[in-house]
């Protein structure tokens, strides 16, 4: 029988970490059939990003076209745009598009290296998020959509209420920058749910928000409802995060295969 089919719209990382490599090895390790529609490539390994090039929109726009016309999705995630035009041009097709829509607004990379360009935020927040069925940002990108800054868990709410306006139906907003144990806040302008988790001593996170993201597009398409979903995908990078592993003279990524070498 062919699986459930999830369509990954993202960046390349040649260090095999993040972006297009984690989503297809997270949709690998949760059931389903990945797919992927390359929107830039970068020269990146465990201590930075050296360089990115982005494709140009009619590229990105003829790969989504030749999936999505005859294989179809029953979820998309959506990675690093890195540009206004790149935004505008996913966020076309993906109107047309009957599936979830997990919106990872990929801002910087682990290092701290710019991966989307500041006039895309505009296009973003106006095109992709009211599309999005779930958008996942981190402090950093909340604060970057919204101007609110989270300095402490009792602001997660005020983060994820400016998020939601946006548009999206759902909004997690990932906390585990902050001090104590990791809390994720989930919210859909009336329901809140919060996720928290262990803390694990290890440094080797590369491609934890990809990882999480393409694990709850993953478990969308398989029919969990958002907050199953998300629960679910919190557990799979949890798992990945305490597995993570050194690679190279850096950060390590997270494990992506563990829960198949328990």
């Amino acid at each position: 029988m062919t699986p459930p089919r999830v369509l990954t719209i993202a960046g390349s990382d040649s260090g095999g970490g993040a972006g297009v490599q984690a989503d297809l090895k997270t949709m690998l390790a949760l059931g389903v059939h990945g797919m992927s529609v390359v929107t830039a490539v970068t020269a990146q390994n465990s201590l930075g990003v050296q360089g990115y090039w982005e494709l140009p929109p009619e590229a990105v726009r003829a790969q989504l076209d030749s999936v999505l016309s005859d294989i179809g999705a029953q979820a998309v995630k959506t990675g690093m745009l890195a540009s206004s035009a790149l935004v505008a041009t996913v966020a076309e097709v993906l109107a047309d598009v009957d599936a979830p829509i997990v919106v990872d607004p990929v801002g910087v990379s682990k290092h701290g290296d710019s991966l989307l360009a500041p006039d895309a935020l505009d296009t973003m927040r106006a095109q992709l998020l009211p599309l999005a069925t779930i958008v996942t940002p981190n402090l950093w990108e909340a604060e970057q959509l919204t101007g609110v800054k989270v300095d402490e868990e009792s602001r997660l709410r005020e983060a994820a209420e400016a998020v939601l306006s946006l548009g999206s139906e759902w909004v997690l907003v990932k906390g585990g920058h902050l001090p104590g144990e990791p809390v994720d806040l989930l919210f859909d302008g009336t329901r809140e749910y919060r996720f928290a988790g262990p803390r694990h001593d290890n440094r080797h996170t590369h491609g934890t928000g990809c990882t999480l993201a393409s694990a709850i597009a993953s478990r969308l398409a398989l029919g969990d409802d958002v907050v199953s979903a998300v629960g679910r995908a919190k557990e799979y990078v949890t798992g990945a995060i305490e597995h993570g592993f050194p690679l190279g003279e850096g950060i390590g990524p997270v494990d992506h295969g563990w829960l198949h070498r328990r």
